[in-house]
């Protein structure tokens, strides 16, 4: 189960990233910051779009996943790859003997 949330929250973290580097820039950089530019910078925008909508979407479900995994890996405390791998280890070491 982590490993099919694990694979999920990479594959939605990418597109993400993919939406958000789409969008168009709606200041003028630095310039905007100090008052030259012509749009409002808190102001209303208008209705959001589709790549708008998509970045919201992939924003909620990455922070969904997020919980997800940190809340899977709570519940088994005792599950680790190190653990469980310097134990295959000392059984081999104590199998050849």
């Amino acid at each position: 189960m982590i490993i099919i949330v694990t694979i999920l929250h990479v594959v939605i973290a990418i597109f993400l990233i993919l939406t958000v580097l789409l969008q168009a820039g709606k200041g003028a950089g630095i310039g905007a910051a100090f008052g030259g530019s012509s749009d409002t910078m808190m102001g209303v925008r208008g209705s959001t779009g589709l790549l708008g909508k998509l970045t919201a979407t992939a924003a909620i479900l990455f922070m969904v996943t997020s919980l997800l995994l940190s809340y899977l890996a709570a519940s088994n405390p005792n599950e680790s790859i190190i653990t469980n791998k310097a134990a295959q280890t000392e059984k081999q070491k104590n199998s050849s003997k």
